[in-house]
């Protein structure tokens, strides 16, 4: 609203100061420092209406040093992280991007979801919560729409060369490249790294037309991964939003140089058109992330309960879409990936020595992976620490894939 604002006041009595709103670097910079202060300042005043509502956290006895002293610690604070993001996008980034529209969306849908799960959790006393086919079907409905959108909407667009031969009436610098439709992607640490998902079915006779019947399924999974990853990720005080903080910083990086055309060319990356005004997001994502953690370290405060986590997951998944950098997820979100693999890892294990041998059998002393850590001894801090380390490797070799084909 702030951007409308001042552009209307800059244009109409040229407002001293006004033109700065038409800079991303300078949103961005206040979208981090307003999501900061709503999360810090404002957090107490939810952590304090929790505590008053008694929506606590249940715990169930699995023999983890410290795990009983947190019954009772407040759940549902990912509410914090999902109004420090939407009041400065709400504020500062432009509403009609569909871009950003859609990250709105994908933020009120899951958050939807992960709350009926805790106020189920809390209010109805169901220890599963919201049953799990329901949780699927929500991030199947959230990735169709995305799908959807992305690959539909006239606005999601990615820059081309255009054969030379084609007769065009733009400028000479614009003369080779058109924004088109396209259902392009980034691939890590190819020389020529872009892959088109319509080849998945080119092979039969008018088979682009159909690309979307590919492409959609795809996106499903990617968000249903993603978020079941962040969920499962949110086990210890901290180890979810430092590790999401890390992932997101990352993607704001590609946001900004995959939506900046002089950045990009000399780079050598996919320009997409409209696709700068993300990093407004990220940056009041970033920010409510950061600002979380200064109650979610250790001894947590509050805890962000499914209504943080799933969605949390679900936004990295579509900015990560939205840039063409999805395939880099499983090693920026390496993380999630390996708490994933460590519980299907443990599940199929057990099930498959149970079957062969009748007694079953286990990889892991627990999964996820990082209550293998607390059993072995580990204090939750330490485990933390050295996950948001692993992290930040990760990241800087996600970047590293910038250059490196």
């Amino acid at each position: 609203m702030l951007y409308y604002l001042f552009d209307f006041l800059e244009k109409q009595y040229q407002f001293p100061g006004a033109t700065l709103f038409q800079f991303l670097s300078f949103r961005a910079a206040l979208a981090v420092l307003l999501s900061l202060l709503i999360s810090t300042i404002y957090g107490r005043s939810i952590i304090n209406y929790l505590q008053k509502k008694q929506i606590g956290e249940t715990i169930r006895d699995l023999g983890l040093e410290g795990q009983i002293e947190k019954k009772g610690t407040p759940t549902m604070g990912g509410v914090i992280i999902i109004l420090s993001t939407l009041i400065p996008v709400a504020l500062l980034a432009r509403l009609d991007n569909i871009y950003i529209l859609l990250l709105i969306f994908t933020t009120l849908w899951m958050g939807a979801i992960g709350f009926l799960d805790d106020y189920i959790k809390i209010f109805k006393k169901e220890k599963e919560g919201l049953q799990g086919r329901f949780k699927i079907l929500g991030q199947i409905f959230l990735g169709a729409v995305v799908g959807a959108t992305l690959y539909f909407h006239p606005d999601v667009t990615v820059r081309q060369e255009i054969p030379s031969s084609v007769e065009v009436t733009k400028t000479a610098s614009q003369m080779f490249y058109a924004e088109e439709k396209s259902t392009l992607t980034t691939i890590p640490l190819m020389k020529n790294n872009e892959f088109d998902y319509a080849v998945l079915i080119d092979w039969i006779p008018g088979g682009a037309q159909w690309t979307w019947l590919i492409f959609i399924p795809i996106v499903i999974f990617i968000v249903a991964a993603i978020s079941n990853g962040a969920n499962l990720t949110d086990g210890i005080d901290g180890l979810a939003a430092g590790s999401s903080a890390i992932m997101v910083f990352t993607l704001g990086i590609f946001a900004w140089v995959s939506g900046n055309l002089i950045f990009s060319d000399y780079l050598n990356i996919m320009y997409i058109p409209n696709a700068g005004e993300i990093t407004v997001f990220i940056a009041a994502f970033l920010g409510g992330l950061i600002g979380f953690l200064w109650y979610n370290t250790f001894p947590a405060q509050v805890f962000m309960g499914d209504t943080g986590s799933l969605t949390i997951g679900a936004i990295i998944s579509v900015v990560a879409l939205m840039i063409r950098k999805e395939l880099l997820l499983p090693l920026l979100c390496g993380i999630f990936l390996i708490e994933n693999l460590s519980v299907v890892l443990q599940v199929g294990y057990f099930k498959y020595t149970k079957k062969k041998t009748g007694e079953g059998k286990r990889i892991f002393l627990m999964s996820p992976l990082h209550h293998h850590y607390q059993k072995k001894g580990y204090h939750e801090s330490k485990i933390v620490a050295r996950f948001w380390i692993v992290g930040i490797l990760l990241s800087v070799l996600t970047i590293v894939t910038l250059k490196l084909r």
